[in-house]
């Protein structure tokens, strides 16, 4: 430790200038191509290799239920981000182009594709999904003429084929001095749960409003039922920059009782705006994101890959929704139909509490605002207090499919969210949302553990048949992260009581001190009764270590960490890791903790952006729960960031060699700033 410095800087005016490069990552190959979201935290656009197209949208919160499975599934929407370009009547696309390239630019969360076309074009896109306008994406496009030539462009509304009963029109608004040429389409859900509603419209940048005679004359075709299009004409002389964007808005009955009039509205609010004025809230909003930063000096490629982690999480979450992150977050639909699980109060909220504690209020007052739902749930069962579903969706309800035994067993989720209620607290100390919101669920939570354990002869107690952090394990009695958990949730509920004036319950803590952790004869923690040295999926012991502090002398964490890592199994999550890179940090082996933090998501990543998949062996992205991980071992390994009771404090950072220095900037509420260099 001799030879690091730590400077701290609480709300500093001091600002070093990033990388050049730390800010965008950019690609010429897409040979081989996973997209990344382009996301809002109400809507993802998902990015594709082809021209003037996203792959798909996914709306947040928006579920349709499969009457046959019973499994709801975030929608995929309608799709408004998809141009046709034809160049002196040539349609552009994936085999005509040439020196196709496209551009991650994180600080702004957009993406830029350039391309060109034999020796007459160039042709620049860029995609925001914006953050001001949430319910809307945003295309803006260059044309850039080396010979005269006969432009077509034609913007789209797509209608997946599952939905039903699509209607298509078309039609100008006029008011005193404005014409609003506005595309529609609408449909049913797959389903049939909700009305969908998308418009889109042109917007000429450089074209005086004032003057409608000069912008192109539009021309509306139905090509069929499931495909909208507007189109337009012009003709651009030889060295002409041509600019113009395409947008588009998307509104269900989830949200607006009327999302046909909304959508129209938004798109008429976007078209009547500047781009300056528009993209320039947009950017505003994400200049107030990224105050909370990582920065690495030294290793590009870690500074791209960390900053594209916590990008995703800003992207897929919104402090002004009260909704949470599922574990693809708005990437994709598949594979766990968008629903939330204990991914987002273990491993993607940590992070996000430190940066952005609005986020983080979405996030715990999604759960709180299900707490009925989850008190019914714990009766259902033949508990007390609240009882938390392992897959949740906008009912509150238990999401997961019938067939899983997550669904009835993983009972852990209900104290993973007391921790973090918990911790939003002792960050925050917003004392009114404590008595209001989190008060109420903590001791629920607790009420249910009083209620779920099992007092054995000896006067202990043990918490039996359920499934834990390691699923290849179902059905078994005192689950380690199970009772550790429940252990945590219950000491949190009496700290909660005691920080409100309340009297807490006395069962809570005479439960929390009674709970067993089973140990091996030579002292290693056993994950459960039966526990005879299987492969895991994933840590579970070891988070006896970390998050929670139970197993907390450096012998035990140690004997535990050599004891399990080797028993991770190749094809589990990667998360897994992250927490083992993180306790070796804190026991100063920062060589292992470095191998661990890259093997937490290196195999994961992939072409061309780096984009994160649950598993190396598959390609769904981007797997939100993932960059949670990688994101704990920077902040909580080597930065020594932690919650206490004082709030977030620093114990002991350490730094990989491979860097030259860390800076973790706008920390908690105060802002602070730490920096971690070499002598």
């Amino acid at each position: 430790m001799k030879n690091i410095i730590i400077i701290l800087f609480v709300c500093s005016s001091v600002i070093l200038s990033a990388q050049n490069d730390g800010w965008n990552i950019e690609v010429n190959d897409n040979s081989d191509y996973t997209g990344i979201a382009i996301a809002n935290g109400r809507i993802g656009m998902l990015t594709s290799p082809k021209p003037l197209e996203i792959q798909h949208i996914v709306l947040n919160n928006v579920y349709d239920v499969d009457p046959n499975l019973k499994v709801s599934q975030i929608l995929h929407g309608m799709n408004f981000g998809n141009l046709d370009m034809y160049i002196d009547g040539v349609k552009l696309n994936e085999s005509n182009i040439s020196n196709w390239k496209q551009t991650m630019h994180m600080k702004e969360a957009s993406l830029t594709t350039s391309f060109e076309f034999q020796d007459k074009v160039r042709i620049s896109c860029t995609v925001y999904a914006l953050r001001n306008v949430q319910y809307t994406g945003y295309i803006d496009i260059k044309v850039t003429a080396k010979k005269a030539l006969e432009l077509r462009v034609a913007g789209k509304i797509v209608i997946p084929k599952e939905y039903q009963k699509p209607t298509n029109t078309y039609q100008v608004l006029k008011d005193v001095e404005t014409t609003m040429p506005i595309l529609q389409s609408k449909a049913m859900s797959p389903f049939g749960k909700h009305l969908v509603s998308t418009s889109g419209t042109f917007i000429w940048h450089a074209i005086n409003s004032s003057r409608e005679n000069q912008r192109p004359e539009l021309t509306h075709t139905i090509i069929n039922d499931y495909e909208n299009t507007l189109s337009f004409d012009k003709r651009i002389s030889k060295n002409e920059v041509f600019e113009f964007a395409w947008t588009g808005a998307q509104c269900t009955t989830k949200d607006f009782s009327d999302p046909k009039s909304e959508s129209e509205r938004m798109v008429i609010y976007n078209l009547l705006n500047s781009r300056e004025v528009l993209l320039g809230q947009h950017k505003k909003l994400w200049g107030e994101l990224w105050e909370g930063d990582i920065e690495i000096e030294g290793d590009l490629t870690s500074q791209q890959d960390v900053r594209l982690a916590l990008y995703h999480l800003y992207a897929f979450g919104r402090g002004d929704s009260n909704l949470s992150i599922a574990p693809m977050g708005l990437s994709l639909q598949t594979p766990y139909n968008g629903h939330i699980f204990w991914d987002t109060e273990l491993w993607m909220f940590p992070p996000l509490l430190v940066f952005n504690q609005d986020i983080a209020r979405s996030l715990v007052n999604y759960r709180s605002d299900r707490l009925e739902q989850a008190q019914q749930r714990a009766v259902n069962y033949g508990y007390d207090g609240a009882m938390f579903p392992w897959e949740s969706d906008d009912t509150g309800e238990e999401a997961t499919p019938p067939f899983a035994l997550t669904g009835p067993f993983e009972h852990h989720i209900t104290a993973d969210i007391a921790i973090a209620f918990w911790n939003y607290y002792r960050v925050t100390r917003d004392r009114k949302w404590l008595e209001e919101k989190g008060y109420d669920v903590m001791k629920e939570i607790a009420d249910f553990w009083v209620s779920r354990v099992t007092e054995n002869t000896d006067g202990s107690y043990s918490i039996n048949n359920v499934v834990g952090a390691n699923e290849f394990a179902p059905n078994v009695n005192d689950n380690a992260f199970t009772n550790g958990a429940a252990i945590t949730a219950l000491n949190y509920a009496v700290e909660a009581s005691e920080a409100l004036g309340v009297t807490p319950n006395p069962k809570w803590k005479e439960v929390a001190d009674k709970i067993r952790i089973l140990q091996f004869q030579d002292g290693v923690t056993k994950e459960h009764s039966s526990y005879d040295g299987d492969i895991i999926k994933q840590a579970d012991v070891n988070l006896l270590s970390f998050p929670l502090a139970i197993v907390n002398d450096e012998k035990s964490i140690l004997k535990d960490l050599e004891y399990y890592e080797p028993k991770l199994s190749p094809e589990g999550p990667a998360m897994g890791k992250s927490i083992f890179a993180v306790l070796y940090a804190r026991q100063g082996d920062v060589n292992n903790a470095y191998r661990l933090f890259k093997e937490s998501y290196v195999p994961n990543q992939q072409p061309p952006f780096g984009a994160l998949s649950e598993v190396a062996t598959s390609n769904f992205s981007y797997f939100a729960t993932g960059a949670g991980g990688m994101l704990q071992t920077v902040l909580f390994g080597f930065a020594g960031i932690d919650f206490s009771d004082e709030g977030i404090v620093q114990r002991n950072p350490i730094l990989p060699k491979e860097w030259k220095s860390l800076t973790v900037k706008g920390v908690g509420p105060d802002k602070t700033r730490y920096e971690i260099s070499h002598n």
